[in-house]
């Protein structure tokens, strides 16, 4: 079965309005102008969500402007406390000399004392053995 040329150009004719009722080809003007409508309403949408964006990142700059303002500040409060323990440490190391100074002085002493008590020693022992020899020499001479 051939389609005669009247068939076809009634097809041709027809086309259009079928597959726009199936929303397929080309739209009715009522359809299109529901479609610019739409796409009027997606635009403006787009539109309104970039501003929405915008804002978010104006916002979001004016926040991490504000966090590196508090790290800042914090930062400089960590420093001025590691100086504060800086200056205690210090202040520790200089007791610590002064303590080392102390025990320098307390072997000294002990060192004098030590030979003071050598001297004492050999005195003590040099004494002795004379005392000792005289005793001998007394018993030896002695009738």
């Amino acid at each position: 079965m051939s389609l005669a040329q009247e068939d076809i150009q009634f097809i041709k004719d027809h086309v259009g309005i079928w597959l726009a009722e199936q929303s397929l080809g080309k739209p009715p003007a009522v359809y299109e102008i529901e479609l610019r409508e739409r796409m009027v309403r997606v635009e403006e949408e787009l539109k309104h969500q970039r501003e929405l964006i915008q804002t978010i990142l104006v916002q979001m700059d004016k926040r991490f402007d504000a966090m590196e303002r508090r790290f800042e500040a914090l930062q400089a409060e960590m420093d001025k406390r590691f100086e504060a323990i800086d200056k205690r440490f210090e202040a520790v190391d200089k007791r610590f000399e002064a303590v080392d100074k102390r025990f320098e002085a307390v072997d000294k002493r002990f060192e004098e004392l030590t030979r003071r008590i050598d001297r004492f020693m050999f005195w003590s022992f040099g004494l002795t053995v004379s005392v000792g020899a005289l005793i001998v020499a007394a018993l030896k001479l002695w009738p």
